[in-house]
């Protein structure tokens, strides 16, 4: 063990240090996904390669985070990473051929000789995005019910395949005010309207269902004296919720302001989400099956790979602020070679 931790706070440093990576990702890469999956929605080409422009210097770093936090699961819980990933193989490979299209079709689209081949890879950009959404928020669903067998099981993370694509919808529009101008931006607003409220549904029904499947988790939520203190999760999503959709009828303001608001409330409400379901499953890796102390590899083999952990995440992190800073303006046109 390292000489300032006990080993028994090893195994909960890893998991909050992998909570951090996925939900970094999931913001991160969730508005480039989100932006991937509207892009058909817009005809004007010029107005194609702004959405474009507008993820070209993050999408790939982004990428970074997920890398991270399955990394960190492999190294720090490699039974529940057997476990996990055994039980979500299908999908998972799913993800990987998505997150691999919108990289071909990413590159290929700069290099496409005519406006025909462009919008073929734009098809191509587009179907990546949804596939990855998509897979991604199946997994969410059936590690919710965990790993659960049956039609009704099935239903749900089909359900939480479609809600999550519509969150990465949501965020991804909210990006595109922030960075954009003129009628994209007109069109993105319009886009969070359509999307702010199915989103609303489907982490209510996320929600409702997680206490639903544990009675573990359903007291965790609904006894004394942890109803009153987990109060403020649900009352400030469902504040976030109200207050963004008030803001969206008001959008464009003049003189664009408060363009950043939409996607920091999509952030919030992210976070609040993650935040209500790490409650509920911790101290769980795998649910109601592993903790996260059974999980975990030797004290020692943790304590180096913690070391390792120090080092790369201030890296990963110093290098997202720093894209942030240079690229914060509004998406320009793409200028091709």
């Amino acid at each position: 063990m390292t000489p300032f931790l006990p080993a028994e706070w090893l195994p909960v440093i890893f998991a909050a240090l992998m909570a951090a990576s996925i939900l970094a990702y999931v913001v991160l890469d969730g508005f480039d996904l989100g932006v991937g999956i509207l892009l058909p929605g817009m005809d004007e080409e010029r107005d194609r390669d702004r959405m474009i422009a507008a993820i070209g210097p993050f999408w790939d770093a982004n990428e970074t985070w997920l890398v991270l936090g399955v990394g960190l699961l492999l190294v720090a819980f490699p039974v529940a990473h057997g476990i996990i990933l055994t039980a979500l193989y299908l999908p998972v490979a799913a993800m990987l051929a998505g997150l691999t299209l919108r990289g071909v079709a990413f590159e290929f689209r700069a290099k496409a000789a005519d406006l025909q081949s462009k919008r073929r890879w734009d098809g191509a950009f587009f179907a990546g995005s949804l596939l990855a959404a998509l897979s991604q928020g199946w997994m969410l669903g059936r590690y919710v019910l965990g790993f659960a067998e049956g039609w009704a099981a099935l239903g749900f993370a089909a359900m939480a395949a479609v809600g999550l694509a519509i969150a990465y919808a949501f965020i991804g529009a909210a990006w595109l005010i922030w960075r954009c101008e003129g009628p994209l931006q007109r069109q993105a607003i319009a886009w969070a309207r359509q999307a702010i409220w199915p989103m609303g549904i489907g982490i209510l029904l996320v929600s409702a269902v997680t206490p639903l499947v544990s009675a573990r988790i359903l007291d965790r939520w609904f006894t004394f004296p942890e109803v009153f203190l987990l109060a403020p999760l649900p009352i400030a999503t469902a504040a976030l919720l109200l207050g963004l959709g008030s803001l969206l009828r008001h959008m464009p303001l003049p003189g664009d302001a408060l363009r950043r608001l939409p996607f920091w409330g999509a952030v919030g409400l992210f976070a609040l989400f993650f935040a209500g379901l790490a409650w509920s499953f911790f101290p769980y890796v795998v649910p109601e099956r592993m903790t996260i102390w059974q999980a975990a590899s030797a004290p020692e083999s943790l304590s180096l790979i913690l070391a390792g952990a120090i080092f790369v995440l201030p890296i990963i992190l110093a290098y997202t602020v720093l894209a942030w800073r240079i690229f914060g303006g509004k998406a320009a046109e793409l200028r091709y070679d």
